[in-house]
């Protein structure tokens, strides 16, 4: 994936404020800040949409959620309440085709969102 913004980041080719990374899972600042904690969470590996990623079936969704909870728990909004979002296909908003998790928190996010 050599035009691939995420997995240029993650090859260190592109700088990211990164928040946590594990094995298979990195974790960075968004550049475009939507609430005061947003940080984005990726697989390391390319895959380009959250329906790419549940058809992958090796756990990496799991890992993906479970960095998402420890960014909210190490960003201090895990008990405040945090939302996880993932956008897939254009309609929804996807604009950067390697999935990725939103983790949203630090004010009240209303309902329904967009």
């Amino acid at each position: 994936m050599n035009e691939c913004l995420f997995c240029k980041i993650v090859a260190k080719e592109i700088p990211a404020e990164i928040v946590y990374e594990s094995g298979r899972t990195l974790a960075f600042r968004d550049t475009n800040p939507q609430a005061p904690t947003h940080v984005l969470v990726i697989p390391k590996g390319h895959h380009p949409t959250a329906a790419a990623l549940a058809d992958a079936d090796d756990g990496l969704a799991d890992d993906v959620l479970k960095t998402a909870h420890a960014v909210a728990v190490q960003e201090g909004v895990a008990d405040g309440g945090y939302r996880i979002v993932f956008n897939t296909g254009p309609g929804a908003g996807q604009t950067i085709f390697h999935v990725h998790a939103h983790v949203l928190g630090g004010r009240d996010l209303t309902w329904p969102p967009g």
